[in-house]
């Protein structure tokens, strides 16, 4: 799920249970639509993205700089291990701000509030188009 800065979702993508957050990153940026205040086309990338460990990997970190997109994004610490490991052909830490990545609560306050509806906690629906409107549906009473 994409949420701005202010906890309003953007955009969800719906997976199964076993599938790596980190496989589905391109397609989540890809379902992000931003109407603007003004005429216009929507918005489809974002200034700016703070994810957690699960989006640390060599092939995100390129597609978001190949794309003008700065991220706040920690390194697990087996890659830190490795990049220490290879010595001055590791390369440089990627760059972390702390105070950022601090705003990153916003999305796990969402998460926790979409998880007080419980037939969303438990999935209680049998179609995934009935389990996204749920979450649809939660997401919209909770910000209005």
């Amino acid at each position: 799920m994409a949420v701005d800065g202010l906890g309003r979702p953007l955009a969800l993508v719906l997976t199964g249970g076993n599938t790596n957050d980190c496989t589905q990153f391109t397609t989540l940026l890809g379902a992000i639509r931003v109407p603007r205040l003004d005429a216009g086309r929507p918005r489809t990338r974002p200034s700016h993205v703070i994810g957690d460990k699960g989006y640390s990997s060599k092939a995100i970190r390129t597609w978001l700089r190949q794309r003008n997109v700065a991220h706040t994004i920690p390194e697990r610490a087996d890659q830190i291990t490795n990049r220490l490991r290879r010595g001055r052909s590791g390369g440089r830490p990627p760059s972390f701000d702390k105070q950022l990545y601090k705003r990153r609560n916003v999305v796990e306050r969402c998460f926790n509030r979409l998880k007080q509806w419980r037939g969303i906690a438990t999935r209680y629906d049998k179609t995934a188009e009935c389990y996204q409107a749920a979450v649809t549906l939660a997401s919209l009473l909770m910000w209005v």
